[in-house]
């Protein structure tokens, strides 16, 4: 597929979500950029601030089969991924399919269900299947999870794993609005609401080309390189007891590559690789206590480091 074509479909979709999410580019590219690399995303943000409404209006504009879980503390995993029936007629029991079987899969306030239900997502997002009784499931292609959470409300929820967080390709934060676009997003929900006017813009066989397509945008050995410094540097950082792992590289790698497809290039930039760093790296760090202790930031940590570590000059576009 064409660079201009892709840049072209991945603008669509964008302008889509953007009837629903006002003002909020820099978000919904970043949800984009993490389907085109078929990954997942983590999306934590106050109440109110339209985390539901942008996986919700994402998935919309695709044309796959969408599954919403609302995640809560009596959730159990069979509740996700299924589970076996008895079936009398032919005294045989019979795997009936979760809710994780489908195309995008929306995971509500994820942090709500207790570990073992959030483990049992682990598999799904890692190796795209189920095990069940010992039999594998495959799961629909592309499978793409979109989780919420809340970052300020901490009573009945439990902290995802750093294995869980590892998973997701990006965390990223919506905000508030700015004054002008909220007075839009009042004008435009005085007498319904704009979700119900978003329709598909991507089959499910385009969303595949375009994930094709994004794997075959070009990075200079140099950046490849950049890459794993910077990855290198959180592994030796005083206030990270456990930095990145290849995984981080690799998914810094591919956001990088999708975030050049959605800028309509065939080559990655190393201003690329800087720009993302901390949506894909922050979430996968843990600080140290004295760190924790200090009230220091993941993603101010991440912005340090990313402008200590060098950055490569005269790259070339092959």
């Amino acid at each position: 597929m064409p660079n201009a074509e892709v840049a072209a479909k991945i603008r669509e979709v964008v302008q889509q979500v953007e009837t629903v999410i006002v003002g909020k580019r820099e978000a919904v590219e970043r949800a984009v950029i993490a389907l085109l690399c078929n990954g997942h995303l983590l999306i934590e943000d106050i109440p109110g601030v339209g985390k539901t409404t942008l996986a919700k209006s994402l998935a919309l504009s695709l044309g796959c089969v969408f599954k919403r879980i609302q995640f809560t503390p009596d959730l159990l995993p069979a509740d996700i991924t299924g589970t076996s029936v008895y079936n009398q007629k032919n005294s045989e029991f019979e795997f009936r399919q979760g809710p994780v079987f489908a195309n995008v899969v929306l995971a509500d306030e994820i942090n709500r269900a207790t570990p073992k239900t959030q483990a049992a997502l682990l598999e799904c997002m890692d190796e795209l299947q189920v095990t069940a009784d010992g039999v594998t499931h495959p799961l629909l292609r592309p499978f793409f999870v979109i989780a919420t959470q809340n970052n300020i409300e901490h009573a009945g929820t439990y902290p995802l794993p750093e294995a869980q967080l590892d998973r997701f390709l990006m965390r990223v934060g919506i905000g508030y609005p700015a004054a002008g676009d909220e007075v839009r997003i009042l004008e435009a929900q005085t007498r319904s609401h704009p979700l119900g006017a978003i329709r598909a813009v991507v089959s499910t066989e385009e969303l595949l080309s375009l994930q094709d397509a994004v794997r075959s945008v070009f990075v200079h050995k140099s950046i490849q390189s950049y890459i794993v410094e910077i990855v290198t540097a959180t592994r030796d950082h005083p206030q990270i007891e456990v930095g990145a792992s290849p995984r981080g590289s690799l998914a810094l790698l591919h956001a990088a590559q999708a975030y050049s497809a959605v800028q309509g290039r065939a080559f990655v930039l190393p201003d690329d690789v800087k720009l993302l760093g901390p949506d894909v790296l922050a979430h996968r760090l843990v600080l140290s206590p004295e760190a924790r202790a200090r009230g220091m930031d993941e993603n101010a940590i991440v912005a340090d480091l990313l402008n200590r570590v060098p950055v490569p000059v005269g790259v070339t576009k092959q």
